[in-house]
């Protein structure tokens, strides 16, 4: 072998043998090691989706349970809330009635009562101020008298 022949095969040996080294000696058995590992993972990336899209079914049902028993509720305290002013509008109702049948009978009994001129009669106080005008009359009398 001439130099020249060496220096090409030279670089051919050690492409050959770092392509060995790559591929391996089998390309066929590695490209089905990797189908199979490939498919196993691709199999398992599935079952992973399967089970989340059934986790996030659940959370749904399970959300709109909620939103109806939450709905059921709010309708159940609303019409609670509207029987309760209901009854409350009827007892204050009843309280406004008592209150002004109580004032009535205050007012009645308070001018029954009332001691002074504006609980009398016009006859008494006609009389009342016939009497005032007399003893003005009688004492402006006595001081005349009494003067000369």
């Amino acid at each position: 072998m001439s130099e020249q022949e060496k220096e090409v095969s030279m670089p051919k040996k050690l492409w050959n043998s770092a392509l060995k080294t790559v591929k391996g000696d089998s390309t066929q058995t590695l490209v089905e090691n990797f189908t199979a590992e490939m498919t196993l993972v691709a199999e398992g990336l599935c079952e992973d989706q399967a089970k989340l899209r059934a986790q996030v079914e659940n959370l749904e049902s399970g959300q709109d349970r909620s939103r109806q028993r939450f709905d059921s509720e709010v309708e159940a305290l609303e019409t609670s809330l509207r029987e309760q002013q209901k009854e409350m509008d009827g007892k204050l109702d009843a309280l406004t009635d008592r209150i002004a049948a109580v004032e009535r009978t205050l007012d009645k009994t308070v001018l029954k009562k009332k001691k002074g001129i504006a609980g009398w009669g016009w006859l008494a106080q006609l009389t009342l101020l016939a009497a005032i005008i007399c003893g003005a009359w009688v004492l402006v009398t006595l001081m005349n008298t009494i003067v000369k």
